[in-house]
């Protein structure tokens, strides 16, 4: 596959490498892809990179490159979204790890961006669709990666912000579990239940080292949903450190689920965390072969 250009987003003021690492992948794609054109487009704020996504997606063939982690990621893909040139000859997608965060990076294992370009092998990526309907307002945002509610994404932050290593892994998880009080969600049939967590992924792993699932395929059409029911201490901390450890196996796997916030509570989607209220509709869906990602 041919592109028109690259476009290669990045933050300026990572605290990771992503201003060098962008820098380098335009001197790299200037020396192995000399009639290739590529444009270097740092952000200004929070949010900016899916504005800067949307506008290079709206035309042609580009190719659109975060330089980034999962969030950077998530926004990016959320722009190209946006735009709506997601066709078989429009804008494709790829993200170059430069962060903290970068579970969808190493999970997917693409190859080098100079040497995938010239491959220009083309695949079509599912997409998980948050939509959040009630008294605030509507939401509606794809996930490349995950979405989680619960203890798990408050798992997710600190290990993210930690050191990888079994260890303190473990530390943290308990350190995060014993701050950590459970929630009530109303599902479809009426039922209302308190939960410990609730995850739907697109990919296994999220936070490094959680490994939630041994069926996650972002190009099988559907979802794994990890479900923690409120339970006694011990055995919560069990799972996680199982997730943390061994890994939890395979998981169901759906094209929809629906339930109701009950109270309000942080919800995180690929790393990204947003705030839904109480009273809150949420449906989670697949998008089958949503996007086109360079491989």
């Amino acid at each position: 596959m041919s592109f028109d250009r690259v476009v290669l987003i990045f933050n300026p003021n990572s605290t990771g490498d992503a201003p060098a690492r962008a820098r380098e992948l335009e001197e790299e794609l200037g020396r192995v892809h000399p009639d290739l054109a590529v444009e270097l487009l740092p952000t200004a704020h929070a949010g900016h990179a899916q504005t800067l996504a949307r506008e290079a997606a709206g035309t042609g063939r580009p190719l659109v490159v975060s330089v980034s982690g999962d969030g950077g990621y998530n926004e990016v893909v959320n722009g190209i979204m946006d735009a709506g040139n997601t066709g078989e000859q429009g804008a494709v997608a790829a993200v170059v790890a430069a962060g903290n965060a970068n579970d969808h990076h190493r999970v997917t294992a693409p190859r080098p961006l100079p040497e995938a370009i010239g491959v220009g092998e083309v695949r079509r990526m599912d997409l998980i669709h948050l939509a959040v309907s009630g008294p605030g307002g509507e939401i509606s945002r794809y996930a490349h990666s995950y979405i989680g509610i619960g203890l798990t994404p408050v798992v997710a932050v600190d290990l993210e912000k930690g050191t990888k290593g079994s260890l303190r892994e473990i530390v943290t998880v308990m350190r995060s579990f014993s701050k950590f009080r459970p929630l009530r969600i109303q599902l479809d049939d009426g039922r209302r239940v308190p939960i410990d967590s609730l995850v739907f992924s697109n990919i296994p792993q999220m936070a490094k080292v959680l490994k939630l699932s041994t069926n996650g395929d972002p190009e099988d059409g559907e979802f794994e949903v990890t479900l923690t029911p409120h339970e006694p201490r011990w055995r919560v901390a069990t799972v996680f450190l199982h997730a943390a450890t061994t890994g939890l196996g395979p998981q169901p796997a759906v094209t929809e689920y629906r339930f109701t916030a009950l109270k309000a509570a942080p919800l995180q989607i690929d790393g990204e965390v947003l705030e839904i209220a109480g009273g809150d509709r949420v449906t989670v869906t697949i998008a089958p072969g949503a996007l086109g990602v360079l491989r």
